[in-house]
């Protein structure tokens, strides 16, 4: 968790912040992360960040857009180093506040929180880092499917349960929580709706900022019916494609290398998922879309075996969590990378 010394510090950047814009990872933690700070101080706009897998210089035309005053970036692993450029000739304050270990140079004027980096290293979802700041009762059950999302049961998870027992589960089992009770259905519908045309997005997150419970989420009204449209949408494709990877998960062996394309990407989702029905296997999920490859991969100590994986592939990259990371490499690359990792698995190299 963050310190004291670095809660206060990330309050008085906030304070001073007057009209910030906070750009966040695209998917329920990043959201989260904005909502619970952007509520806490009740100003500023929110940017869902597509590009992978780092914030790319081309989303520094937001700040000029939106009038900003100071700059947030929640749950990205890797920041351009020309977008940094681009902010450092502006004087533009900057705090970043991060949960994986860092894949780039931190320039030094920017302010970076990552509790990974503490004297007692802990790497809590960026929501449950934003929640330690913000600390609004009223704000915990976005606080909660945050979390959730991220596969982090957060301390207060039970007084959820006691209050809203017909949305939770009463579990220590993250993987039931997530995909056995209501909790994964609000999940699952702000994690579509992220994946709605920028202008819808930008209509959820203004329904989001005021939205007064978990009930404003899960309950179809004409407030969020666009919401609950897509949701649905996406749920039906995402089902199809989630049984394809099932059935690879009855063949034998240790690997479960499932590749897709088409115009979803739910790699993030699909590789979690996998996981859950699978938990003895590797999850490797490859999103293909043109010549770039999106990677997504569960299981037992799988950053180390990503990285390696990779080794003296041009072009390929990656980084997360021990046991949950994400990468990217060219598709051509694709057939190699998953020979490299039968190899690696059979030599017992990981």
């Amino acid at each position: 968790m963050l310190t004291e010394k670095q809660i206060s510090q990330i309050k008085e950047h906030l304070d001073r912040a007057q009209n910030p814009v906070f750009f966040f990872d695209n998917d329920p933690d990043g959201l989260c992360s904005f909502l619970l700070l952007q509520r806490y101080i009740g100003r500023g706009k929110g940017v869902a960040i597509k590009s992978f897998p780092g914030l790319a210089v081309n989303y520094f035309r937001k700040v000029h857009e939106l009038n900003a005053d100071y700059v947030f970036i929640l749950d990205k692993p890797v920041v351009d180093d020309d977008f940094f450029k681009e902010l450092e000739k502006i004087n533009m304050p900057t705090v970043w506040i991060d949960h994986h270990e860092v894949q780039v140079e931190i320039p030094k004027f920017v302010s970076y929180y990552n509790p990974l980096f503490n004297k007692t290293p802990t790497n809590e979802p960026v929501t449950a880092l934003c929640y330690q700041i913000s600390q609004r009762k009223e704000d915990a059950w976005i606080a909660l499917f945050g979390s959730i999302s991220d596969m982090f049961i957060p301390e207060f998870y039970n007084d959820f349960v006691k209050e809203y027992p017909e949305l939770a589960i009463a579990s220590k089992d993250i993987f039931e929580i997530r995909y056995k009770s209501r909790v994964g259905e609000m999940i699952n519908i702000v994690s579509n709706g992220l994946k709605d045309t920028i202008s819808n997005v930008v209509l959820m997150l203004k329904f989001l900022t005021k939205a007064k419970g978990p009930y404003d989420v899960l309950e179809e009204t004409p407030k969020n019916r666009r919401l609950h449209y897509r949701s649905s949408q996406i749920g039906a494709k995402y089902k199809v494609i989630l049984n394809k990877a099932k059935k690879l998960g009855r063949n034998p062996g240790k690997l479960l290398f499932f590749r897709y394309s088409g115009d979803l990407s739910v790699s993030g989702e699909l590789s979690n998922e996998i996981y859950y029905y699978f938990p003895k296997k590797i999850i490797v999920v490859a999103y293909m879309k043109g010549d770039k490859t999106n990677l997504s991969l569960r299981g037992e100590n799988v950053r180390d075996l990503l990285l390696e994986a990779i080794k003296g592939i041009d072009g390929a990259n990656g980084g997360g969590h021990k046991n949950a990371v994400g990468g990217q490499i060219n598709t051509k690359d694709l057939s190699k990378f998953e020979e490299n990792l039968k190899s690696i698995l059979d030599n017992s190299k990981i």
